[in-house]
């Protein structure tokens, strides 16, 4: 695997990471975390890092810091964080999403691919997902050729739809999955994601604000790593 993929800063990373697990239930309405530096040391990070991250789950409402008494978990239905969209999780719920890129090219849409876009061609990028250091699916992503004339590997985030609003100006607004079964793809063989033939396969539209899709991919998870979640809110 190449690093073409840039990671997320740390404490960003970390944010995401306490995100998922409360949206998982791993962390519950109203639990107290351990003290910072305790939790800074079992996490790996600094204690600045630590604190930078609990800032923005405090910004984002999900979290109490009471002076002198500590820092409480306040529950959402969904939490909005960077992975919002993302639906796989750790069979045990939450896991830190990561990525690695295989190979991203522009090609001429396929033509078992859905009709969308206004383009006639789409960068197709290739990615092992991870879940807390644990592959457990591969993604192919088409993005709409009409939105780019070309790409920076180097200026890729882990979290596709963070590039894109950052880099191109669109913001993902609505996504739809179709999920079922399939056969691994032959592009996969020997990456290390599946030990079985017929994997978990999600397809996804991912539309922007005025309702045009701009992005079509499907992933295919390794069931005995990863499962779907989709809560309601």
């Amino acid at each position: 695997m190449r690093p073409d993929a840039t990671a997320l800063p740390k404490h960003v990373q970390t944010s995401e990471a306490l995100i998922r697990d409360i949206s998982a239930g791993r962390l519950r309405d109203g639990q107290k975390l351990p003290p910072e530096r305790e939790m800074a040391a079992e996490l790996g990070i600094a204690v600045g890092t630590l604190r930078k991250a609990l800032g923005e789950l405090q910004a984002k409402g999900l979290l109490d810091r009471i002076h002198g008494s500590g820092n409480y978990v306040r529950h959402k239905p969904e939490a909005a964080g960077l992975y919002a969209f993302f639906r796989l999780e750790q069979l045990d719920g939450g896991g830190l999403p990561t990525a690695d890129l295989v190979s991203l090219d522009k090609l001429g849409k396929p033509a078992d691919l859905p009709v969308f876009g206004r383009a006639s061609d789409a960068f197709r990028m290739r990615r092992i997902r991870a879940l807390s250091g644990v592959s457990v699916a591969l993604e192919e992503i088409w993005l709409d050729g009409h939105w780019a004339s070309e790409i920076d590997t180097k200026r890729l985030s882990e979290s596709l739809y963070l590039f894109y609003r950052r880099s191109l100006g669109l913001w993902i607004a609505r996504a739809e999955d179709r999920v079922g079964l399939a056969d691994a793809p032959e592009w996969g063989h020997g990456l290390g994601v599946f030990d079985s033939k017929t994997v978990g396969h999600v397809e996804r539209l991912s539309e922007i604000e005025t309702g045009e899709v701009v992005e079509y991919s499907r992933t295919w998870f390794n069931t005995n790593r990863a499962r779907y979640v989709a809560r309601m809110k």
